[in-house]
């Protein structure tokens, strides 16, 4: 931040300040801050440590003032703070005046490293009396001399002392006799010959040294009496790795009885003999890694046979990296405590694995783990590790093992629980009997591994009751049937990214869906990455209650059943980014979404209406859930007017007054196509409407024919229908009465009427009814026969009379 003071506005109750890599030249506006425990004041341009700092800051406990340019020190400013517990003042340019450390009662941790002290002696009266760690780093002394730590021998509690990157050229007698409690010794670093780290050792013993330390310290070769000294101490752990060392004498190690830890990593040892490692009978753990290794232009070290015998309580032998002639089929003979053994990234040759190979460590009935990672094996012989009765995890990944495996290769190991095979290069191929010898597997990885089909039956995995983790990921699979899963109850994870199984779940597909997942409901990770996917069939994650990450990205997933999901409800983490959907809506995630850890949807074509994204868009913005690329991976495509924008800048209001306007859409879409379907209906079919409606009245009447009145003063005369008239008379008197009449007004007709077995009088003007009826004349018979001529042929008179 590049600040040239304190800032004051700060809250003045905080405890930690971290004013590192800035350009202060003083912390005097720290008295604002008296609760402050710990400082960071590291890289800035700070000259000295004021005196009244600690005065202003009672509690202070940490103080960091490394790569600064504080250079005289005297007691004064450090005088009160006698609560100091860690004082680094390592990367100065100290000028020690008097006793300045003798008043830090309470200090643990002192770093002096990198200050150009010449000697290591901090003072010459007894003080620190609480110091645990004093680091003297990459200073410009070279000696160790006998009084250098005096200062400290009042100083029960002190047990590391850290040397490193130090030239030391010599080391006087009882230097560290003072520190006798001294337990670790870091000399990381230094260049020290091997005269010297004799020497060193000579002058250690007696001490409580356990860990020693002499990483990278130019040890070229080791002598049978180079750690002669360290004899009567009680070291426990050695590092000498990094140290470009060929050779190690036999009988080395043999003042060293109670080692357990022995780092001999990053060297160049040529030969491992019979008896190099003598005198370790306590060691439990060897670090070999890149100790072995094969230069341009030189043969591959050996390792003779029995090498490790000595190491009869070893427990981990680590060779990863190595390079040696062979494993010969007594190498590791003598390791009966051995649990684990590390070949990984190893060339030693080995091309087939036989029943031979690892013969020798049926003597270690405790080992539990086997890496032969990336050792270039490439085919597994019959009973290869029958000697392995008691092996846990054998790791064979990163080879190029190409056969079919028939089940008689794993034979023997009847206690195995995990088998990494991933990685082969896709050339192993199944058969229904290549697990039948290990149906106590746990975890089986075959990524990356496998040719051919799994459309097997029964599957090669029946056998593994007990599988709870399967990896068949990277193999291009795109033939399996419903039944690979089969007895796999207990399968908890299943890894199939980056196959070819698009076809198997396509509706189209001959036989309907492939159900392959139906037998593994207990899963609770699924992964299906990269496999083209572009549905997911209806049931095909039914039942799926205990599932808590699934991932599906980098398909071609868009439209999703709408309960396609709704059997997630333990769903923590979702997978889907990159593929094609568009419409997020709640039928379809409102399950999934509702108790989610992490969602990650983001790169899919979003289309931003509301329908598809109203809801998501209130999700994304209400939602607890962590959601990774957001905003700018959740981009809407569609429509134009939010082409580019987030979908949570999608806007809610456009949505709200959708519901009444819909309904009165809806109800007047429906009375305008009523109208429209009436209206049509009595165009074409009214008249059909209406004499059906006339049928049902006259049948209604006739029903109701004893009931009907007369009307008033007309006797024999009954309304019937509008202005329809019935007459209970007989036909030829009610003809004459009501054509003589007629005969009166026949050019302005008045009412037509119909003579049948039921006379009927339908009125043009219902007043004129009484004149009608009580003006008869007389007519005959020859007028009767002119009014009715036109109704003659037509059905509706049959009889009149005798005409």
């Amino acid at each position: 931040m590049n600040l040239n003071a304190v800032p004051t506005d700060l809250p003045k109750n905080i405890t930690t300040l971290d004013v590192s890599h800035n350009r202060l030249k003083n912390l005097s506006s720290l008295h604002l801050y008296w609760n402050l425990v710990n400082i960071d004041a590291s890289y800035n341009s700070l000259t000295s440590i004021e005196e009244d700092l600690c005065v202003s800051l009672p509690h202070l406990q940490i103080l960091n003032v490394q790569h600064n340019e504080v250079h005289l020190i005297s007691e004064k400013n450090l005088k009160n703070c006698s609560r100091l517990t860690r004082l680094d003042l390592s990367d100065n340019r100290l000028k020690l005046k008097g006793e300045p450390f003798s008043v830090l009662k309470s200090l643990t941790w002192l770093d002096v490293s990198r200050n150009k002290l010449n000697s290591a002696k901090l003072g010459t009266q007894p003080q620190l009396p609480n110091l645990v760690t004093l680091v003297l780093s990459g200073n410009e002394f070279s000696v160790l001399q006998k009084n250098d730590f005096s200062f400290l021998s009042n100083s029960s509690a002190f047990r590391v002392l850290i040397l490193s990157s130090l030239s030391l050229k010599k080391v006087e007698n009882g230097c560290f006799q003072t520190i006798a409690r001294l337990s670790d010794l870091v000399l990381d670093y230094c260049k020290i010959s091997p005269q010297v780290t004799t020497s060193l050792c000579e002058e250690l013993a007696g001490t409580a040294l356990r860990n020693l330390s002499l990483k990278s310290s130019q040890q070229m070769t080791l002598s049978n009496t180079t750690f002669q000294g360290l004899d009567k101490t009680n070291i426990t752990v050695l590092d000498l790795s990094s140290n470009t060392m060929s050779k190690i004498a036999d009988g080395t190690f043999q003042w060293l009885p109670r080692l357990e830890i022995l780092s001999l990593e990053h060297n160049s040892l040529r030969h491992l003999t019979k008896d190099i490692f003598s005198g370790l009978g306590n060691l439990r753990q060897l670090n070999l890694q890149k100790a072995l290794t094969k230069s341009h232009g030189s043969s591959f070290p050996i390792i003779d046979d029995f090498a490790f015998h000595h190491l009869v309580k070893l427990e981990h032998l680590h060779m990863a990296n190595t390079g040696f002639r062979e494993i010969t089929e007594h190498i590791f003979s003598g390791l009966p405590n051995l649990k684990t053994l590390d070949l990984s990234w190893s060339s030693t040759g080995l091309k087939t694995v036989t029943n031979k190979t690892f013969a020798a460590l049926q003597e270690s009935p405790l080992l539990q783990t086997l890496n032969l990672t990336a050792m270039g094996i490439n085919k597994l012989g019959p009973r290869a590790f029958s000697s392995l009765g008691n092996l846990t995890t054998l790791l064979l990944s990163y080879n190029f093992i190409s056969q079919q495996l028939n089940g008689d290769e794993l034979e023997g190991l009847s206690n195995i629980k995990e088998i990494d095979m991933s990685m082969n290069q896709q050339s192993i191929s199944l058969t229904n009997t290549s697990f039948i010898s290990v149906p106590t597997l746990r975890i089986l990885k075959l990524g990356r591994a496998l040719k051919g089909t799994l459309d097997l039956t029964p599957s090669p995995f029946t056998p593994l009751v007990n599988l709870t983790i399967l990896d068949i990921s990277n193999n291009n699979i795109a033939n399996l049937n419903a039944g690979l899963l089969t007895g796999l109850h207990h399968l908890k994870v299943l890894k199939m990214q980056h196959n070819n199984l698009a076809r198997l779940w396509k509706t189209a597909n001959p036989g309907g869906p492939v159900m392959f997942l139906k037998d593994a409901t207990k899963l609770s990770v699924l992964d299906l990455d990269y496999n083209g996917l572009d549905e997911i069939p209806l049931n095909a994650l039914r039942g799926f209650f205990e599932l808590h990450e699934l991932s599906l990205r980098s398909n071609l997933l868009d439209q999703l059943h709408s309960s396609v999901f709704d059997d997630l409800r333990s769903l923590k983490y979702l997978h889907l980014q990159k593929n094609l959907i568009t419409s997020v809506q709640r039928v379809t995630f409102g399950v999934p979404l509702s108790n989610l850890t992490e969602l990650y949807m983001d790169h899919n074509p979003f289309d931003c209406t509301c329908e598809s994204i109203l809801w998501f868009s209130e999700w994304l913005n209400s939602t607890n859930a962590s959601v990774p690329g957001l905003p700018q991976g959740y981009m809407c495509n569609t429509p134009n007017a939010y082409f580019n924008h987030s979908v949570m800048d999608f806007d809610p209001l456009s949505c709200k007054d959708m519901t009444p306007f819909k309904a009165l859409y809806i109800l007047s879409s429906t009375a305008v196509l009523m109208l429209l379907f009436s209206a049509f209906l009595v165009h074409f079919q009214g008249w059909r409407i209406q004499f059906f409606w006339n049928i049902m009245l006259l049948k209604n009447y006739l029903h109701n024919w004893k009931e009907l009145k007369p009307v008033p003063g007309l006797g024999n005369t009954y309304p019937f229908i509008g202005n329809a008239l019935q007459f209970k008379t007989n036909a030829g008197d009610f003809f004459c009465q009501v054509v003589g009449y007629t005969k009166e007004f026949w050019n302005s007709p008045l009412f037509k009427l119909w003579i049948g077995p039921v006379p009927f009088l339908i009125l043009y003007h219902a007043e004129t009814i009484e004149t009608v009826l009580n003006n008869p004349v007389h007519m005959d018979k020859a007028y009767a026969y002119k009014f009715l001529h036109p109704w003659l042929g037509t059905g509706l008179l049959t009889r009149f009379s005798s005409k």
